[in-house]
């Protein structure tokens, strides 16, 4: 059985996260990775030194990726992942835009760049879930 196009998509954005999680621990691609704090907005930790990670953020990054994988199995559980996940990014980018970034509301941590890529991420993740399995549904109803 192949998979389907919303199959494939979840799984490239469980690997991206993946890729993202082990990235953030990796010295050089994360700058200032010696100044990496477990969370908080102390860290000044850069992944490509842009977006601000701690540890707790590379965690959640690496559990997400391993929620998407195993949820990118059927065709139904995949589009959950993008739908939940992009609702979840979304409320994600409007926490970071109401919470006082250098107060301790911000335990992730986020920045800028951060809330730029949760709003991004959020609505490709949504639209995605969305455009994907109506072509699955009219796929079928013309059958």
């Amino acid at each position: 059985m192949t998979a389907t196009a919303v199959q494939k998509a979840a799984l490239a954005v469980a690997l991206a996260f993946l890729a993202v999680g082990v990235l953030g621990f990796v010295p050089g691609v994360t700058t200032d990775y010696d100044t990496m704090t477990f969370g908080g907005h102390d860290s000044d930790a850069m992944l490509l030194g842009i977006f601000q990670v701690s540890i707790l953020h590379n965690i959640v990054h690496l559990l997400f990726g391993a929620v998407g994988l195993a949820l990118a199995r059927s065709a139904a559980t995949a589009k959950t992942y993008l739908l939940g996940g992009g609702i979840v990014y979304l409320v994600l980018w409007i926490y970071g835009l109401v919470i006082d970034q250098s107060s301790s509301a911000n335990f992730v941590p986020v920045n800028t760049a951060d809330n730029w890529l949760h709003l991004v991420l959020g609505a490709a993740m949504v639209l995605l879930g969305v455009v994907l399995t109506r072509r699955v549904t009219a796929a079928h109803a013309s059958h």
